[in-house]
């Protein structure tokens, strides 16, 4: 499942080459970054570790096609797997240690989430650089050689780098795509501070200003979540791939629309209004503010509007890929229409955190309601995307910048991550060319 998760992430990650953002991105850290031998994905020059984790973090979650951890409501591999990676080269480590760092990293980023369940939107933070932090510091530290104390240590000190604010959804900015890079960076930094003997408080979950109390305001929390099970049951098992580029809380919705279609055959025009049911803990983030929603202005408004997508899905009568969230595809006046006729309401039978939930509810003009629920959205743990399915993506996704032979290569050698003596096998498989001769 590892493994799976590292191939659906790199594939992102080649496809936000061709985005602007990450042409900016590479421009404005590149202007920073030193020398050294941490491969950035898509690129031929080698930067610094801190740079390359940066970089690979945010291109891994640039198209908000990355993998979630549903419980813990987290992005985990974005900023994990560019620690471990950036950990290993630097150490000359083997592909299975590389392998199973990433694991242990997941697994301490998704039990930190879940522990909030969900909290952290509610007051403006974003999981994913929070709780990454954590997971990449665990990471990076096991590929460090770092012992227990100095594991435990790690923590501690990255708790004063974990953060990551959700006030990008107000204009639809960029920020969200640094922050599981950042968290990535951070993890690196901290736990080369504890290696080289530097302290941190013990006590950066439950303490009296540790991560929660600072973050929610309560440690009144379920804080034994964060180490219930360990070692014994993997959340990485949990993790969910995403069939969608967008918020994983819009994907119940593009698939009840679509089943409607299918089973309904109606059009745009004999739509009246729709209604969709959603879980109130995710009301803020894809439905709020409801203009906004109806007619989002940016990428990002977009992928995080239910009305757009809904109203997207049907009018395209199709699954909704990354060019439905293109500068273009966002103006569509069709689409626009459409959408200014959803509305929401709370769902109290909504599975949530497990599960994304997402019932559509359609009123057409012919007097008819129709109704479907995905009460699990799919690609969840429980109703998993299939193997071939996830290499399709990859497959797809690298194509933006790959020929079918160098994704060939890059997947293969991530098959056979756990049998290679070096984990630069992997990463020298990432260094192709893909921009202009003035970018990394």
């Amino acid at each position: 499942m590892a493994k799976i998760l590292m191939l659906d992430a790199l594939g992102i990650a080649f496809a936000s080459r061709a985005e602007l953002f990450a042409e900016q991105a590479l421009a404005g850290v590149g202007r920073i970054s030193g020398d050294g031998g941490a491969t950035v994905v898509g690129s031929a020059r080698t930067v610094d570790p801190g740079s390359a984790a940066l970089l690979n973090g945010l291109l891994i979650h640039g198209l908000d096609f990355d993998d979630t951890h549903l419980s813990g409501v987290l992005h985990t591999s974005a900023g994990v797997l560019p620690a471990a990676l950036a950990a290993g080269e630097l150490e000359g480590r083997s592909g299975r240690e590389v392998l199973r760092a990433f694991v242990l990293g997941t697994e301490v980023a998704a039990r930190v989430g879940m522990a909030a369940a969900g909290r952290f939107h509610k007051q403006g933070f974003h999981p994913t650089g929070v709780a990454g932090a954590f997971g990449a510091a665990v990471a990076a530290g096991l590929l460090f050689g770092l012992d227990a104390r100095e594991l435990a240590t790690a923590q501690g000190i990255v708790g004063s780098m974990a953060s990551g604010i959700l006030e990008f959804l107000e204009e639809g900015t960029w920020t969200k795509r640094v922050h599981p890079g950042w968290s990535a960076k951070a993890g690196l930094t901290a736990a080369s501070l504890a290696g080289a003997g530097f302290t941190g408080p013990s006590a950066v979950y439950e303490g009296r200003y540790g991560l929660y109390a600072s973050h929610l305001g309560t440690r009144d929390l379920p804080l034994q979540a964060v180490a219930e099970g360990l070692g014994e049951r993997w959340e990485v098992l949990n993790v969910a791939v995403k069939p969608y580029p967008a918020c994983h809380f819009v994907h119940a919705f593009i698939d009840a629309a679509l089943e409607l279609l299918q089973g309904e055959g109606f059009a745009a025009e004999d739509v009246d209004r729709i209604t969709c049911k959603i879980a109130a803990e995710e009301v803020e983030a894809v439905c709020e503010p409801v203009e906004n929603k109806r007619r989002p202005k940016s990428t990002y408004d977009a992928q995080f509007s239910v009305p757009y997508v809904v109203a997207s899905a049907i009018v395209r009568r199709r699954r909704l890929g990354i060019k439905d969230f293109d500068e273009e595809s966002i103006g569509d006046e069709a689409v626009l229409d459409l959408a200014g006729r959803v509305d929401y309401e709370v769902d109290p039978e909504a599975g949530f955190p497990d599960h994304f939930s997402g019932e559509v509810v359609i009123a057409l003009r012919d007097g008819r309601t129709i109704s479907w629920r995905e009460q699990v959205n799919r690609g969840a743990p429980d109703r998993p995307l299939g193997r071939d399915e996830i290499r399709e993506k990859f497959d797809l996704n690298a194509s933006v910048k790959l020929s079918k032979e160098q994704a060939a290569l890059v997947a293969g050698r991530i098959e056979g991550l756990d049998e290679s003596g070096s984990i630069e096998g992997v990463t020298r498989a990432l260094r192709v060319e893909t921009g202009s001769a003035r970018l990394m």
